[in-house]
C-alpha cells in the first residue's frame, strides 16, 4: 500500500472525526475501530485511485448509527448510517456532488446487507472495513464482541464446525468459519485482496493453536 492521503478541506475532516468521536462508544465499534478503517482507506484510495473526497468522510462516517449485531434490526444499520451521514455532511455544507457517492460507500460497506459496489469508492470503504476484522485486531475485536454478547467461547462437541453448520449467534469460534476467514475471497481491490490475505493466515494459525490445546487430534 503506498503513501495515504487527505481530503482537500482537512477542517472539515477534523470536524467529523470530532464528530463520530462523541458517539463511537460501542466496543467493537469504537473511535479506534473507525480511525483504523480511514487510514486503511486512505492507503487503499491511494493506490487504487479512487477519490478520496468520497471515500474519506464514507470512511469516517460508515458507522455512525450502531445496531447491535443481535438486534433484529442490524440489516438496516448501514443505511441509516449513510442517512445520518448525509444530513451531517449537508450541514457542514460538504460539497453535494459528493453525497450520492458516500451514501452509496456507506451503505454498501455492510457484510450483512450483501449490496454490491458501484463504485470504486465503496469498493475501497468495503475493503478498509473488513481488513479491522482480520488479523490481531481481527481476533481481538470478535473475542470481544463474543464477550459483549455472552456467547459461549466454541461448541465443545464440534468446536471446528467440520459436521455442522456455523452459527455466531451462540458460539464466538463460530464466526471464523461464518464470516473472518472467507472475507480474503470477498475483497473488491487488489491492494485490499494482498492485505486481507496476509491478515487471515494471522487467524488461522490461531485456530491451529486452539485446535492444539482443546482437542486431542
Amino acid at each position: 500500500m503506498t503513501t495515504a492521503t487527505n481530503i482537500p478541506n482537512l477542517k472539515i475532516e477534523n470536524q467529523i472525526e470530532a464528530l463520530v468521536a462523541e458517539l463511537a462508544t460501542d466496543s467493537a465499534h469504537d473511535i479506534d475501530h473507525i480511525r483504523r478503517v480511514v487510514a486503511n482507506a486512505k492507503k487503499i484510495a491511494c493506490a487504487e485511485d479512487a477519490l478520496a473526497e468520497v471515500v474519506i468522510p464514507a470512511a469516517w462516517l460508515h458507522d455512525c448509527v450502531i445496531i447491535p449485531k443481535n438486534s433484529p434490526d442490524r440489516s438496516r444499520a448501514s443505511t441509516l448510517a449513510a442517512d445520518q451521514a448525509i444530513a451531517w455532511l449537508q450541514d457542514m455544507g460538504y460539497p453535494r456532488e459528493h453525497h450520492k457517492k458516500i451514501h452509496h460507500a456507506i451503505v454498501a460497506h455492510s457484510f450483512s446487507t450483501n449490496i454490491p459496489c458501484e463504485t470504486i469508492e465503496a469498493k475501497v470503504v468495503q475493503d478498509a472495513d473488513r481488513l479491522d476484522a482480520l488479523g490481531a485486531i481481527g481476533l481481538a475485536r470478535c473475542l470481544a464482541i463474543g464477550g459483549q454478547l455472552s456467547l459461549k467461547l466454541y461448541n465443545a462437541d464440534d468446536p471446528f464446525c467440520k459436521n455442522r453448520q456455523p452459527d455466531d449467534r451462540q458460539f464466538t469460534v463460530d464466526h471464523f468459519y461464518q464470516k473472518l476467514l472467507t472475507l480474503p475471497e470477498t475483497m473488491q481491490t487488489s491492494s485490499g485482496k494482498l492485505e486481507a490475505t496476509k491478515r487471515v493466515k494471522f487467524l488461522e494459525k490461531f485456530i491451529e493453536q486452539l485446535r492444539s490445546e482443546i482437542t486431542a487430534e
